[in-house]
């Protein structure tokens, strides 16, 4: 069966931006309209505790906004559960949220969920059922290792985000020998996840140029959600423009 890749956008840095002044621009809300009218599929944000970028406000904000405007729509809502992300989930009860395992000074996300350590697991597993009980989808940030995934699955996770940052990593050495075998590394988890009943989404570093080559060699991939680079490229072409070229690597990865 084939999987059609969803779009969501990560607008974090919008945020960061708007945050070094007191103006309240750029908009947050209005720069998530603006993907969804150029066809995104869904919004998504990372709200940390010291508020460096992403607010409380905004996420409320962005909620109410996609309930009146798009209510097709998709809103992610991703964090560390242990911190502040569960007062937020049984707030606006978005569609998924993505437990990510951050500590409270780290820069961005760099790794997933070790669920080989029966701790991890036992800490985590009821947050998944306190998600899923508010009806909402649960993802686990996760790296790309297969002897994880029935892990996932067991805890009650109805999704993995896979962490590409690694393969964004080796894409961008212009080796071909690295980029087949991180692809490879990619694909087997993905098989492993989709055989443990779960779903595969992405994220983290992919870009105009490495998206399609990764969706066409990692199978079932559901959505990706892409902030950094899919920002940036919006300072130069535009939230629509900019839209419509990672709808079209998603749809070039589809037809080959």
């Amino acid at each position: 069966m084939t999987v059609t890749t969803q779009l969501s956008v990560n607008i974090n840095k919008v945020a960061l931006v708007r945050n070094t002044r007191h103006l309240g621009i750029p908009s947050v809300t209005r720069a998530a309209g603006l993907c969804l009218a150029a066809g995104a599929h869904g919004i998504t944000v990372h709200p940390r505790p010291d508020e460096r970028h992403i607010r409380a406000h905004d996420v409320h904000d962005l909620a109410a906004l996609l309930k009146s405007c798009w209510p097709e729509r998709e809103y992610n809502i991703e964090g560390n559960p242990t911190h502040n992300l569960m007062a937020f989930i049984r707030d606006v009860r978005p569609h998924q949220c993505t437990f990510v395992p951050d500590s409270l000074e780290q820069f961005t996300s760099d790794h997933g969920w070790d669920l080989a350590d029966p701790a991890v697991r036992e800490r985590v597993r009821p947050l998944v059922a306190q998600a899923r009980a508010l009806g909402v989808r649960v993802s686990l940030f996760m790296d790309p290792e297969p002897a994880l995934m029935p892990l996932a699955r067991e805890l009650g996770a109805d999704r993995v985000e896979l962490y590409t940052e690694p393969y964004a990593a080796a894409w961008a050495t212009g080796d071909e020998a690295a980029r087949t075998q991180a692809l490879q590394r990619y694909a087997f988890a993905a098989r492993a996840a989709l055989a443990a009943g779960l779903g595969v989404n992405a994220g983290h570093d992919l870009n105009r140029d490495n998206l399609a080559p990764f969706l066409r060699a990692v199978p079932g991939v559901a959505e990706v959600s892409i902030g950094h680079a899919l920002i940036a490229d919006a300072l130069e072409m535009g939230y629509a423009d900019t839209v419509a070229a990672y709808l079209a690597c998603i749809a070039n990865a589809e037809r080959t």
